[in-house]
C-alpha cells in the first residue's frame, strides 16, 4: 500500500479540484479529460443540516421514492420500508425524539428508512410455504437493502437540486419510534432522512484517503498509522476541532492535541446503543 501523494502533479483541472476538495490530495492517475456532471456531483456532495422553508413538492417526492426502489436489492428480495412522515403531530413527536438535532425542525421532508422481512415473511406464508431465514444474514441483508435505497434516494434528491443527511440518532430511541411509527415485528429502523432545498452551499468532508480504503487483491493495513498521522494533520488543517467538540470530555478530560483519530478513537471507546441486539430479538429477529 503506497504512501498517499501530498502535491499536486498535474495542473489543475475540475477533477483534480473536486478531488483535492474530497481527500487534501492530488490524483495519483491520470484526470480524465472532462469530467462527468454525474460523477462530479457524486465526489462533490455533502450532507444539508440547513434547510430553506420552501416545501418539497409532492410529485418530486414521489419520483425521487421511485428512484430509491430502484436500487439494487438482495435477490430481488426488497426487504426495505419507507415511512414518509406527512401527519403535523406524527412529526411533532419525531422532532421530539430527536431533540438531540434540533436542526431537524426545519427540514421540509424527514423519511425513515427501514430493513423489513415482515413481508417476505408473509409473502412466503400466501404462498403455502414457511419462512426459514430469519437470521443474522437476512438482519444484514434488510439492512443493506434499506441502506442502499436511501442511498439511492439522496443522489436523486441532490440531482434535482435537494440536500438531505441522514440519522443514524432515531436508533437511540428505537422503542419510542417505532411505536410512534407503528413498525411491527420483523421491521426496524436503519435510519431517519431529513430532506429540504439547502439554505447554505456547506461543506465537503475530507475523507480518509483511499490508500486506507481501497485494498488491491488482499486487505494490507500495514501503512494505517503513518496514512493515519497523515490524515490527521490535513484535515485539521482545514477542518480543526474546538476543545468544546472533544467528545466524553467527562471521561478523558481536554486534550491539548486533538485530530479526527482522537475523536474516532473517543467516540469508538464507549458503548453506543448496547440495547438494539434486545430491542431486534423482542421484535421477531432470531439472528441466528
Amino acid at each position: 500500500m503506497k504512501l498517499s501523494k501530498e502535491k499536486v502533479m498535474e495542473p489543475e483541472t475540475p477533477f483534480t479540484r473536486l478531488y483535492e476538495d474530497r481527500f487534501g490530495l492530488a490524483p495519483d492517475f491520470p484526470a480524465p479529460a472532462e469530467m462527468n456532471p454525474a460523477l462530479a456531483a457524486i465526489l462533490a456532495r455533502r450532507s444539508h443540516r440547513r434547510f430553506r422553508p420552501d416545501p418539497v413538492a409532492p410529485d418530486l417526492l414521489r419520483t425521487l421514492l421511485a428512484c430509491a426502489q430502484s436500487a439494487p436489492a438482495k435477490s430481488d428480495l426488497q426487504q426495505y420500508a419507507i415511512i414518509a412522515i406527512r401527519d403535523a403531530a406524527l412529526r411533532t413527536q419525531m422532532n421530539a425524539l430527536l431533540a438531540s438535532q434540533p436542526w431537524v425542525v426545519g427540514a421540509p421532508v424527514m423519511l425513515v428508512f427501514c430493513g423489513d422481512f415482515r413481508r417476505g415473511q408473509r409473502v412466503t406464508a400466501l404462498r403455502g410455504l414457511a419462512h426459514a431465514n430469519n437470521n443474522m444474514d437476512s438482519f444484514m441483508n434488510a439492512a443493506v437493502d434499506a441502506a442502499l435505497a436511501m442511498q439511492s434516494f439522496i443522489l436523486a434528491a441532490e440531482a434535482a437540486g435537494l440536500g438531505c443527511c441522514p440519522l443514524s440518532v432515531i436508533r437511540n430511541r428505537i422503542e419510542e419510534v417505532s411505536a410512534a411509527l407503528g413498525l411491527p415485528d420483523g421491521v426496524f429502523p436503519v435510519a431517519c432522512l431529513c430532506v429540504g432545498w439547502p439554505a447554505a452551499a456547506g461543506f465537503t468532508t475530507l475523507r480518509l484517503p483511499p490508500a486506507l480504503v481501497v485494498h488491491e487483491d488482499r486487505y494490507d493495513d500495514g501503512d494505517l498509522e503513518a496514512e493515519l498521522t497523515a490524515y490527521d494533520t490535513r484535515r485539521h488543517k482545514r477542518f480543526p476541532i474546538t476543545p468544546d467538540k472533544q467528545l466524553h470530555l467527562e471521561h478523558y478530560g481536554q486534550a491539548e492535541t486533538y485530530h479526527w483519530s482522537h475523536n474516532a478513537a473517543r467516540r469508538l471507546s464507549r458503548p453506543e446503543r448496547a440495547g438494539f441486539r434486545d430491542f431486534l430479538l423482542k421484535h421477531g429477529f432470531k439472528l441466528a
